[in-house]
């Protein structure tokens, strides 16, 4: 299968500090990648390059054939590759409708098509479907419908984990990183919030790239991991092989996971 991301011999340092040694990783679309690696292993850097936050030092970043190592994050966004963080990115006096209607007029905003909260009948890129419905849609299809009108601020942590992962997708991304999706919610919910994540996100044919310390839902969800190791990448593999592999072990695995 065709990859849509190649990372080619990507360096990023830090002062004496190596953040990105020589990484290699070509992304395969429709495939869901997971990156598993202790705090400061390289995976945050990782991310931050192929976004744009970052800029490494050697090597290049191409997606869909064009090279993107240059370019801003913003850029980065349009283009379709977009990103969740640890800790949900939301605007806490809105409702779970409101703060989609937000999100919706970004879209629109950067497309020349309104503002936001517009209330025309403008099309959302990549939806065809004005800015209400898409809200709607996407609510529904992450389970969210039920709280629709609650704000922001008072819903339960995986909820306000789920609007947060809700929003990137009005930009109707072809690649999607999750970091950490599963923090901060209950040994109880982990396996049912990734499951609606990860069903929602396929749904709407997003390839994914998932960072995780919890290693069940690595077995579960990724078809592929990438280990990562004093910035470099140990072991690309399926779970399987990859959580077998002796640095891995030794490294990540056998190592304490800190969140």
């Amino acid at each position: 299968m065709a990859a849509i991301l190649d990372a080619q011999g990507l360096n990023k340092n830090f002062g004496a500090v190596t953040a990105a040694s020589d990484i290699n990783a070509a992304i395969e679309r429709d495939s869901v990648v997971g990156l598993i690696g202790t705090n400061g292993a390289g995976k945050t850097t990782f991310i931050n390059m192929i976004t744009g936050y970052l800029k490494p030092d050697r090597g290049r970043i191409r997606y869909e054939g064009r090279d993107i190592t240059e370019l801003a994050p913003r850029d980065v966004t349009r283009l379709g590759i977009c990103r969740s963080f640890q800790i949900p990115q939301l605007y806490a006096s809105l409702t779970a409708f409101e703060n989609m209607l937000v999100g919706i007029g970004v879209v629109l905003r950067n497309a020349g098509r309104g503002g936001f909260f517009s209330r025309g009948r403008a099309l959302v890129p990549g939806h065809d479907l004005p800015a209400e419905d898409v809200a709607e849609r996407i609510l529904e299809r992450f389970g969210l419908a039920e709280y629709r009108d609650k704000n922001a601020q008072v819903l339960p942590g995986g909820v306000r984990k789920l609007l947060d992962i809700a929003l990137t997708m009005v930009a109707k991304p072809k690649i999607l990183l999750l970091d950490e999706p599963t923090s901060g919610v209950s040994a109880e919910e982990k396996f049912v919030i990734m499951e609606m994540i990860m069903a929602a996100v396929r749904a709407e044919g997003a390839t994914v790239l998932f960072v995780e310390h919890d290693m069940e839902v690595v077995s579960r969800f990724a078809g592929r991991v990438l280990a990562f190791y004093d910035g470099r990448i140990i072991a690309d593999a399926a779970p399987e092989i990859a959580l077998a592999d002796p640095e891995v072990k030794r490294y990540v695995v056998g190592g304490v996971l800190r969140a």
